[in-house]
């Protein structure tokens, strides 16, 4: 089996097939002989899951996944790297590799007929430029999913993780935090890929809530809220949905009142539970 972290070999096996990293796609394979296996470990790979890859590398992440999940599922983009990918995971006979895009493919159709019976987890190393519109693809198409394991700019790590109500916090932790529960596993110095990124990263892991403890009138709404709300998050919330929503500043004051919010208050300094109760109100105005 081929040791897809020797930095040689993966030189050697690019070259032979004439291959170039492309800036464009955010490649940036990894490395470090340490950190997939941990991604697989901690991203239920196990007897009993399918696990679903975003982007495959040269297969190092892939391997790991199929040598504890009972069947892996990757889509990549980039074709260049399918003839690799033979030679790399040819061991493996619970491995498919698609080729598509991961932000247009049916991921819904796709597991539907590759995990027949398995219980599902996505495990990526994600390019940094798909991060948050990857994430919130799978989260809010609803797919049958309990956990997503990914790789992320260190930054990007920080905010999707972040506490509701905190500095830190924006409209991508609302988001993350109605769906599920996000926590950051472990940090990956910049050294850990080829070619080495400008940035460090961090892997975090979503757990997805198979009953929503919020009663959301209306998720339209309320995201519409917290869009508007964050636009503008240094000022107070009360004046700025009054002027993104079309609601009179009087009104406005009003439907804080009644969600029991201060109307000088910011989005930011908001929980959960107060931008949910917010939103109910607001749902019967618009």
């Amino acid at each position: 089996m081929q040791n897809l972290t020797d930095i040689g070999y993966v030189k050697t096996i690019l070259e032979r097939h004439g291959f170039h990293f492309s800036k464009a796609l955010g490649q940036n394979f990894l490395i470090n002989p340490s950190v997939c296996p941990r991604i697989a470990e901690m991203g239920n790979a196990a007897e009993g899951f399918g696990v679903l890859e975003i982007g495959t590398g040269v297969g190092t992440l892939t391997a790991e996944l199929a040598k504890r999940a009972d069947k892996v599922v990757a889509v990549e983009l980039d074709d260049r790297l399918f003839p690799i990918l033979e030679e790399t995971l040819a061991d493996f006979d619970n491995v498919k590799v698609i080729h598509g895009d991961a932000m247009k493919y049916d991921l819904a159709g796709l597991i539907a007929e590759e995990f027949k019976g398995l219980r599902v987890a996505v495990c990526a190393n994600l390019p940094y430029y798909i991060t948050s519109p990857l994430i919130m693809r799978l989260l809010e198409e609803k797919l049958p999913i309990e956990t997503i394991t990914v790789m992320v700019q260190k930054e990007a790590a920080q905010r999707l993780c972040a506490p509701i109500g905190s500095r830190e916090s924006g409209a991508v932790s609302v988001a993350v935090a109605f769906y599920g529960s996000a926590k950051t596993l472990f940090q990956v110095s910049r050294g850990s890929f080829m070619p080495a990124p400008n940035v460090d990263s961090a892997v975090i892991q979503i757990t997805l809530h198979k009953e929503k403890p919020w009663q959301v009138a209306d998720e339209a709404v309320f995201f519409r809220m917290v869009k508007v709300g964050f636009s503008q998050r240094r000022k107070q919330l009360s004046g700025v949905l009054a002027g993104g929503l079309g609601i009179p500043k009087a009104r406005m004051q009003e439907i804080f009142a009644e969600a029991q919010i201060p109307s000088n208050a910011r989005i930011e300094s908001l929980t959960m539970e107060e931008l949910v109760g917010l939103a109910n109100v607001l749902a019967g105005e618009m």
